[in-house]
């Protein structure tokens, strides 16, 4: 038998006098800890913490008297009665070592406590007699200083329950889903259970092990009269069960940086600890987002003439996969319910939602068609889809393509965006000016940028994703614009608010009756357009209304959507502007992500239709000329189209009556 452990047991009576030279002062102390700041859905369910430390200090007497209990029965029985050091228990495992030849600790909680906050000090690995006659000495003065429950209370407040969480709050939130206070008598002894070896006994991954453990612990509690045996008996007879996800409602570390760097800018030090931050998250609408990004992502990668490296096959460090970022926000408020700012936060921390400036492509359109309602040219103008060419300033000539490299001919406003006819989105910009154009997309919310050159109507200048779903929710709100918001309130330890981010008030942006106008020529782009594939997850039931959006060489793929209650952007790319697949479209790689994440949100539930503000006059047209429908006009053609006074066709200016023959009312 080893004697050297038996020898340090022995000796624990005699006080030792401890060098000063070289070591901290002090090892009974009691030290403040490092704590986490908790960030809170809109729901109060756990998506993250902030600071140094996984840990949020609880005080004794908020705990369940069977909690502290359950660590006393198994860690340390004695603990009211001893003075930092248990001779009785010292006792008893010396004689253990003696008839048995095994050892058992004997260590105190008081003893675990200095050694696991004093490490400099005592080093518990540390098996030589000096370290112990130095916990044991330090234990004692702790004792002398404190009362028994601050000692506990710091005892369970800082002792690691492995993966990184510290204390029993923390603990008690990721394995069972829960504040510390609301534990049960079973989970209790479960968490008991834990601080003799962590990993060894983790409920999550050893559920058999931990059952075990916990019900060794449930017997010594009735055993010491903490409970009686029916009790006890009964906790036994519960599984062992944890939440999914390690206690998160949703995981969302990108959406968790934005609301640190918030909080911190507001003046509160959320890094330090003790802080409890509300949020605006949607937890079912992120996990979809989640998901639905990587699952997209993958079926990309799956794709015929996939040529690049897969994030499944990337070496640890590399971030050269193909990425992609999701915003989705309530229109009505600004507030972000979902963020996915990359594939891997912890490959990659860069938020790609908020923070990347990627070329919108064809998304970029919606401005230039708002730019045109509001300058009086009607959703049925006819414009060309032919070859133009548009010298500039630098003597070169500037002449926009169509992704198919076709030319379709006449079309009408409406059919332009459907399609998304670069050559006509190109004319009208020239038309109504790219001043206009920028004027437009700057009051709905892009701030980046915006070159004043032909190119940008078709999206060639940058803008950031969170930026660009904000301006969108400008068109669900029928004109209003208000900026994204991410944090209702920091409140601190005792529940007081310390901090409410100042909000601008919404602003009418946009004409309601243009927003309405150009949201409906945007209901096209899903219904029969570039976006059909939203309709194969979305049912009809459901309006949406949105854009794809595609670079040169399909360098960027986007689609950005919106219902009555949500809006929604999805971007994929590589941050090194990279072609992604041969074929590359926004509607085809984006847009069914859109579809998945409103759907989640919608679920069977019928959605409430966009009604059109007073004001509009509304006439049925035919879909190939554009002009009002009349006997002869296929059922297949016929469409209701929208026009602010004074630009509907003519003929309908002419003689009102023939409103009623073409079957049009007036708002």
């Amino acid at each position: 038998m080893n004697r050297g452990p038996l020898l340090a047991l022995l000796l624990v009576a005699a006080p030792v006098a401890l060098p000063a030279q070289g070591r901290p002062s002090e090892p009974w102390r009691i030290v403040p800890m490092a704590q986490s700041s908790l960030v809170l859905a809109r729901d109060g369910s756990l998506i993250g913490e902030v600071g140094r430390a996984r840990r949020v200090s609880v005080r004794l007497a908020e705990l369940p008297r069977h909690l502290p209990q359950a660590f006393i029965a198994v860690e340390d029985q004695r603990f009211y009665q001893h003075d930092g050091v248990d001779l009785v228990g010292i006792a008893g495992a010396i004689k253990d070592a003696v008839t048995a030849g095994s050892l058992r600790g004997a260590s105190t909680i008081t003893q675990q406590l200095v050694g696991n906050m004093h490490p400099e000090i005592v080093d518990r690995s540390d098996r030589s007699l000096g370290r112990k006659l130095r916990e044991q000495q330090a234990a004692r003065e702790m004792e002398r200083r404190y009362s028994k429950d601050q000692i506990l209370e710091a005892y369970l407040n800082f002792i690691d329950f492995g993966h990184g969480w510290n204390g029993v709050e923390m603990a008690a939130r990721h394995y069972f889903g829960k504040g510390a206070a609301e534990l049960t008598l079973a989970e209790s002894a479960t968490l008991a259970a834990l601080p003799a070896n962590p990993p060894y006994f983790d409920p999550i991954a050893n559920t058999a092990r931990a059952r075990t453990r916990r019900n060794l612990v449930l017997d010594l509690m009735a055993q010491q009269r903490y409970v009686t045996a029916a009790e006890a008996a009964a906790a036994k007879r519960e599984p062992v069960r944890t939440v999914p996800r390690a206690g998160y409602s949703a995981r969302a570390p990108y959406f968790v940086d934005v609301v640190r760097i918030q909080a911190e800018r507001g003046g509160v030090p959320v890094t330090g600890g003790g802080y409890r931050i509300h949020t605006t998250l949607d937890p079912l609408l992120q996990r979809t987002a989640d998901s639905a990004l990587a699952d997209g992502l993958r079926a990309v990668e799956a794709r015929p003439g996939y040529r690049h490296l897969k994030h499944a096959d990337a070496p640890r460090g590399r971030t050269d996969y193909l990425q992609g970022a999701v915003v989705v926000l309530d229109p009505a408020t600004g507030q972000v319910r979902a963020l996915v700012g990359g594939r891997d936060y912890a490959e990659s921390q860069f938020n790609r939602a908020v923070d990347a400036r990627r070329q919108p492509g064809s998304a970029f359109k919606p401005f230039v068609y708002a730019a045109a309602i509001a300058d009086s040219i009607p959703a049925n103008e006819m414009l060309a889809d032919t070859a133009i060419a548009i010298p500039l300033p630098n003597g070169t000539t500037y002449r926009p393509r169509n992704s198919d490299g076709a030319f379709l001919g006449p079309l009408t406003m409406r059919d332009a965006l459907a399609r998304s006819r670069n050559t006509v989105a190109v004319q009208i910009a020239l038309d109504v000016g790219m001043e206009a154009v920028t004027a437009m997309a700057r009051a709905m919310g892009v701030d980046t940028p915006i070159a004043p050159y032909p190119s940008s109507a078709i999206g060639a200048s940058v803008v950031r994703p969170l930026d660009l779903v904000a301006a969108y929710a400008t068109l669900a709100t029928s004109g209003v614009r208000a900026e994204p918001v991410f944090v209702l309130r920091v409140e601190d330890a005792a529940g007081r608010t310390v901090w409410t981010p100042s909000r601008a008030a919404p602003v009418a942006a946009v004409d309601p009756h243009v927003a309405f106008i150009v949201r409906d020529m945007m209901r096209d782009v899903v219904d029969r357009g570039t976006a059909t594939s939203v309709r194969r997850t979305l049912p009809s039931s459901v309006p949406v209304a949105g854009k794809t959006g595609t670079t040169n060489d399909g360098t960027d793929v986007w689609f950005v959507g919106m219902t009555p209650e949500l809006v929604g952007g999805v971007w994929m790319g590589f941050d090194d502007p990279t072609p992604i697949v041969p074929g590359a479209a926004g509607g085809t790689l984006a847009a069914p992500v859109f579809a998945r994440i409103a759907a989640a949100h919608h679920g069977r539930r019928p959605a409430a239709e966009w009604e059109p503000p007073v004001g509009l006059v509304v006439a049925e047209l035919d879909r190939v000329t554009g002009q009002p429908a009349d006997m002869f006009t296929p059922a297949e053609r016929r469409y209701v189209e929208y026009f602010l006074p004074g630009t509907e066709p003519g003929a309908l200016r002419v003689s009102p009556w023939k409103l009623f023959e073409w079957g049009g009312i007036t708002f």
